[in-house]
């Protein structure tokens, strides 16, 4: 996809941008990442251009969010969509009774410590298991945190990331939060435009798609995976993070 890409109007947008591994690389550890100041920049002059118009959309917590990015605050949705701030920095969360996951969280902790080179990241109400440096534990790594899922119940579900998977809660999701989003100012009446690796964002392609956004999925295509509802793609990080500066440079069309 070229930088100039005519599907984007050049003003008048909704920017919903996932972090790692769209506006970041994936780190080793979920702590290892830094946001190099032009980015914060970049971030910062887009969310002027549109009007304050932008929001981080993550699985990491809008707390875990604000200290990548300060003193740069955004909209954001942290923990798949469980906790928004608006565009106005009004703040709510999804109710949710987390009082089942201690002992799940101290038994997965045991089986963790016993297993060289995994992580157990605590989320407050969801856990990470990071298999990254460890890839050959993989497949003991679902069965232990689907036999978590099954002890929890339904009010939690699996999220598969990227040498990772999740007990998140189930019922919030990215695609409810942009939904949230787009009914509110300063985001309300734009064109939304969702940029995500995630393939647990599937669904938020689709909603953006129906609201007659565009919908872009980052990195190269993974024989493996179904095809994406994502109209576009870019390749890399490189990639998204070039087509925001250079959208900061191109001239305004003066509104009509």
């Amino acid at each position: 996809m070229t930088l100039r890409a005519a599907f984007v109007p050049e003003q008048g947008i909704a920017l919903f941008l996932d972090v790692d591994g769209t506006l970041l690389e994936i780190a080793a550890l979920p702590d290892g990442v830094r946001v190099p100041a032009a980015l914060r920049n970049t971030l910062q002059l887009a969310a002027q251009r549109e009007d304050g118009a932008l929001a981080l959309l993550s699985g990491r917590s809008i707390e875990a969010l604000d200290r990548l990015f300060a003193p740069s605050v955004f909209a954001a949705a942290g923990l798949h969509g469980f906790e928004r701030r608006d565009g106005r920095g009004s703040f709510s969360c999804t109710p949710f009774d987390a009082s089942a996951l201690p002992p799940i969280r101290s038994a997965l902790q045991d089986w963790v410590q016993r297993h060289r080179g995994l992580l157990l990241e605590d989320k407050g109400v969801a856990l990470a298991l990071h298999y990254r440096n460890a890839p050959q534990l993989q497949e003991q790594a679902y069965r232990i945190m689907h036999e978590a899922a099954t002890a929890l119940g339904p009010c939690f579900h699996l999220l598969a990331g990227k040498c990772a998977v999740e007990l998140a809660p189930a019922h919030c999701s990215v695609r409810a939060a942009i939904e949230a989003f787009m009914g509110e100012p300063p985001f309300a009446g734009r064109t939304p435009v969702f940029v995500s690796d995630d393939s647990t964002d599937e669904e938020a392609f689709e909603v953006v798609n129906a609201l007659c956004g565009h919908s872009i999925r980052v990195g190269a295509p993974e024989p493996s995976v179904e095809q994406s509802a994502a109209g576009y793609r870019f390749a890399s990080v490189a990639g998204v993070v070039a087509w925001l500066r250079e959208r900061n440079t191109h001239p305004m069309r003066p509104r009509r």
